[in-house]
């Protein structure tokens, strides 16, 4: 039942918006992070994919682009420290409840996430652009189906407080491209990878079937999304006569503010996603 509601209830978001009309993908972006709600957010990003999808979205920039600082979320949840964030455990129907709460709230930073790295940085390839739209578009049906398992046990995304620790992450990314592109596909998106698995493995154990079914669309796509990170991050290298592998760990050691890596790589997916064995043999050093 909670999955035919998903598909219900993601129906329903797709539904025109009625935020004043937009014309090119630069514009699209800056209404999405400066001028949204939830539902308007959902509604502009799919409608964005399907313009580009039908070749009627346009690539060019007039504007200014505004600092990262001014981008603006809703007023909930309410965004804490990582560190003050409560432990729930999955036996319970409130844990089960923050934990969906939490995954959601991680996908719709995503959202946020992949309009800004199209906003931010401008006089790429128009196949950049596209490529992080269609991974904007994908994290918003993700949010939307965890918004909609939330809505089957009567909750709305923002009833619980959630951790600030992502955009935290985008803000102190947001000079450089090849630093994002390594600090959040190559190193946050990518750690989705190693965790993602074992849960999947869990919700089997618990025999919730629409928890898997979520989990898996999820994982799939994103092997997707970091291979984008990874691919890009490449090609940018290659432009700039830098060599790739030295030049990510350079990033990471300079810039991810999070303590020693996690460990547990699942080094299949991420061997899927573009990572080099070179790479896996670093992170493993590296991390605890």
């Amino acid at each position: 039942m909670a999955w035919r509601m998903s598909a219900h209830c993601f129906k329903h978001l797709c539904q025109p918006t009625q935020v004043k009309r937009v014309t090119t993908l630069f514009d699209y972006a800056n209404t999405c992070l400066h001028d949204s709600t939830v539902d308007e957010l959902l509604n502009l990003t799919h409608e964005a994919q399907q313009r580009a999808k039908e070749g009627k979205l346009t690539f060019t920039s007039h504007d200014v682009v505004r600092p990262i600082t001014q981008v603006r979320f809703p007023q909930r949840p309410i965004l804490l420290a990582p560190r003050e964030m409560p432990r729930r455990k999955l036996t319970t129907p409130a844990g089960l409840n923050a934990f969906f709460h939490a995954i959601a709230h991680v996908e719709f930073v995503a959202i946020y996430l992949a309009w800004d790295i199209i906003y931010r940085f401008r006089g790429l390839p128009d196949t950049f652009y596209l490529d992080w739209l269609r991974v904007a578009d994908e994290e918003a049906q993700h949010f939307s189906l965890l918004r909609a398992r939330l809505h089957a046990a009567e909750m709305e995304y923002g009833d619980l407080p959630a951790h600030n620790g992502l955009w935290d992450l985008a803000q102190y990314t947001a000079h450089d491209v090849l630093v994002r592109l390594a600090l959040v596909p190559r190193c946050m998106e990518a750690h989705g990878l190693d965790v993602t698995p074992p849960l999947i493995e869990k919700f089997k154990q618990l025999h919730d079937e629409d928890a898997v079914a979520i989990l898996t669309r999820i994982l799939t796509d994103e092997i997707g999304h970091v291979a984008l990170g990874s691919t890009w991050f490449k090609t940018f290298c290659e432009q700039q006569n830098l060599e790739s592998e030295t030049h990510y760990q350079s990033l990471l050691l300079t810039y991810y503010k999070g303590g020693p890596l996690k460990g547990g790589m699942n080094q299949a997916l991420r061997l899927a996603a573009g990572f080099s064995q070179t790479e896996l043999i670093w992170l493993e050093k590296h991390s605890h």
